[in-house]
């Protein structure tokens, strides 16, 4: 199958196995991926065991880290891989700021933000997976990461809703959200081809465009 686009971003919120779905449409079509390093960043087990001390310095830290990533992995080009895939992009970090920061704080993340973001290239297409809070807490459960287990249902719930608050804000993204709350798409392979030719055998308007499978 060829694909129409030539830079995908998976996104969605915590939990939702944007990298999974990522690194296996990479692995079918040949393309050349880009995961986030959030694993390295100091400050996020920090942040979970004390979000009101840590928040600014971890909103920081990650807006300079994708930043960095996105400025040097996407300019290069690979001519042996038909297209990139992430499994994130830059406005992830305003989108969790949005749920961590407030008053000050956030205007000035928010104006940073914003200056950065106009200097990196944009996506064809946002690919949005879409679960409900109960799903994702299920799933972090399952991969067992430590520093994730103060997660909470009304956090994820936050990230979700600043999600579609940026979505409506910015509507000359192209983002397709796609609810998989009833499939499996890692242990079944027929969820996952569902999902892949939802992406990549028809095409979408700039705005909002939403599929349940």
């Amino acid at each position: 199958m060829e694909t129409r686009y030539n830079y995908v971003v998976i996104e969605g919120n915590i939990g939702a196995g944007k990298t999974t779905l990522a690194t296996k449409i990479a692995d079918q079509f040949n393309a050349r991926i880009i995961l986030e390093h959030f694993a390295d960043n100091p400050f996020l087990p920090k942040f979970y065991n004390d979000p009101d001390k840590y928040s600014f310095a971890l909103e920081l830290s990650f807006l300079a880290d994708r930043y960095k990533q996105l400025k040097e992995e996407l300019v290069p080009q690979d001519l042996f891989k038909t297209f990139t895939i992430a499994d994130y992009y830059f406005m992830k970090s305003l989108v969790f700021a949005a749920s961590t920061l407030t008053g000050d704080e956030y205007n000035l993340y928010r104006q940073i933000f914003y200056i950065i973001y106009g200097t990196l290239p944009r996506p064809d297409i946002y690919v949005y997976l879409h679960l409900s809070p109960d799903r994702l807490l299920e799933n972090i459960k399952k991969r067992g990461r430590n520093y994730e287990k103060s997660i909470t249902r009304d956090y994820l719930q936050k990230i979700q809703d600043s999600y579609f608050s940026f979505f409506k804000q910015n509507p000359d993204n192209k983002y397709l959200i796609i609810d998989i709350n009833d499939l499996d798409f890692v242990a079944d392979q027929n969820h996952y081809d569902k999902i892949v030719d939802t992406v990549f055998s028809k095409s979408y308007d700039t705005g909002l465009n939403k599929v349940i499978l």
